[in-house]
C-alpha cells in the first residue's frame, strides 16, 4: 500500500487531529515499522522526509490491546512498533520544570500526570519512558538520558533501593534504581 491515499485524508498543518475519537470500520495492515532508534521504515526503506514523519505521527494511536494504528476518519492501518514510537531528543529546564521534546516535535512537561516510568527495552535494558498522547510513549534517547543523569539526585527508595531521579513540577521523576544487594557488591555483603 502507498501512503498517498492515507495522507490525502489529513491536513498537513495545524493541531493534532482527534484520532482518539475516530473509529472507522475500514481496517488494514501497512508495511510501516517504527524502529527502536526512532526511524520510520515504509516497505523496508527509511522515510527521509521529517515533515512526512511528523504528519504520520499526528495520526498515530495505540489501542488498549497494544496494537499501533495510523488512523483517519475513513480507515485504520495497523503498523509495527519495535519499542516505543517516539524518542526524546531534547530536555530543557525552565523555572524548575523539565520539558522534553520528541523526535517528531511533541513537547511535554514532566509533572504529576506526565511522569517518567522505568521499563525494559526489547534489548532488556531498563530505560525511562514518558507518555505523550493517545496511548503513545517516548523512550529517553541516550544523550538526553545521560544529560538528565548529570542533573539527577539520589534518594532512598522502596525496599532499600537507591533511586536516581529528578524533580519536575514538584513530582519525583525516576531515572533508575540500584537495588540494595547491588550497592553492596552483588554478593549481599
Amino acid at each position: 500500500m502507498t501512503l498517498d491515499p492515507l495522507l490525502a485524508q489529513i491536513e498537513p498543518h495545524g493541531e493534532i487531529p482527534p484520532v482518539d475519537r475516530w473509529h472507522p470500520a475500514q481496517r488494514g495492515v501497512m508495511d510501516l515499522t517504527i524502529a527502536a532508534d526512532g526511524r520510520w521504515l515504509h516497505e523496508g526503506t527509511a522515510i527521509a522526509r521529517p515533515r512526512l514523519v511528523r504528519l504520520l505521527s499526528t495520526i498515530l494511536r495505540r489501542e488498549a490491546e497494544g496494537d499501533y494504528f495510523l488512523v483517519t476518519p475513513a480507515e485504520m492501518q495497523r503498523i509495527r512498533v519495535e519499542d516505543r514510537p517516539f524518542l526524546i531528543v531534547d530536555a530543557e529546564l525552565e523555572a524548575g520544570d523539565w520539558w522534553l521534546t520528541t523526535n517528531v516535535g511533541d513537547r511535554v512537561r514532566l509533572d504529576e500526570e506526565c511522569r517518567l516510568t522505568l521499563s525494559e527495552t526489547p534489548a532488556g535494558e531498563t530505560i525511562p519512558e514518558v507518555p505523550i498522547r493517545f496511548g503513545l510513549a517516548a523512550r529517553l534517547g541516550r544523550n538526553v538520558y545521560y544529560r538528565l543523569v548529570e542533573q539527577a539526585e539520589t534518594r532512598e527508595g522502596e525496599e532499600g533501593a537507591l533511586e536516581l531521579g529528578l524533580t519536575s513540577a514538584g513530582t519525583w521523576q525516576p531515572l533508575g534504581r540500584l537495588e540494595a544487594d547491588e550497592r553492596r557488591g552483588g554478593d549481599g555483603r
